[in-house]
């Protein structure tokens, strides 16, 4: 190892013992923070200062904007949603309830007057409209079943013996009528709905007019179109 103060150190408390080497010091030393510093803004990418340049001049108003314009719905929708605002939920319940009292009461007007655009679905169509017209041009004896029945029953409370028994053959006379005229009406009816709409869907007019045929005319919805006798 080397020793400092060179081959004539005599004293050697003054002379110091340093390790091979680490007395060599570097010529040039490198500073560490030029190596690791940051960049300042003037050497930052020239694309930040270009691109601050570009937003500065003024836009050449024949030049494309980038983006399709819209059209003139679509802006006043925009702007209408902008307006307007969110809605909260008891003014859209409100709005709710308000459209369906107004569809209710179109329902009730076209029932009345047999208007095909409001009448409910069950209602609509052709199919529907010939077989209700077909019930409402004859008598039929399950519409006066209601009347019927009512008398059946006063007369069955009556504690005589024969009148109970014709209130008894009264009722199975009215039920087997009715069975025999809806199974003639509706057999009737089918040969007609082939005839009349071939390509139209039938499946459900038949039991829809045989339900009807057990209101009587007045109580029927919607209402009669036709008189009793006419022709459908």
């Amino acid at each position: 190892m080397p020793v400092t103060g060179g081959s004539n150190c005599h004293d050697a408390r003054r002379c110091r013992i340093v390790p091979h080497g680490a007395g060599v010091r570097a010529r040039h030393p490198v500073r560490l923070g030029f190596v690791f510093r940051s960049r300042s803004k003037e050497e930052k990418s020239p694309t930040d200062a270009v691109t601050a340049d570009l937003s500065k001049q003024p836009r050449d108003p024949q030049a494309p904007k980038g983006r399709p314009t819209p059209k003139r719905s679509e802006a006043q929708s925009q702007r209408r949603r902008a307006t307007s605002g969110p809605i909260d939920r008891k003014e859209a319940a409100r709005r709710q309830r308000e459209a369906r009292r107004v569809d209710m009461a179109r329902q009730r007007e076209a029932l009345a007057s047999g208007d095909e655009r409001y009448l409910p679905v069950r209602d609509k169509g052709p199919v529907r409209r010939f077989a209700r017209d077909f019930i409402d041009s004859r008598f039929c004896v399950a519409e006066f079943f209601l009347p019927l029945a009512v008398i059946i029953l006063v007369l069955s409370m009556i504690r005589v013996t024969n009148i109970q028994t014709i209130a008894l053959l009264l009722w199975l006379g009215v039920i087997v009528m009715i069975v025999v005229d809806s199974i003639g009406i509706a057999f009737r009816l089918k040969k007609q709905l082939k005839e009349r709409f071939p390509n139209e869907p039938k499946r459900g007019a038949v039991a829809y007019a045989l339900m009807r045929s057990l209101q009587m005319r007045r109580l029927r919805l919607p209402k009669p179109q036709v008189k009793r006798g006419e022709r459908p």
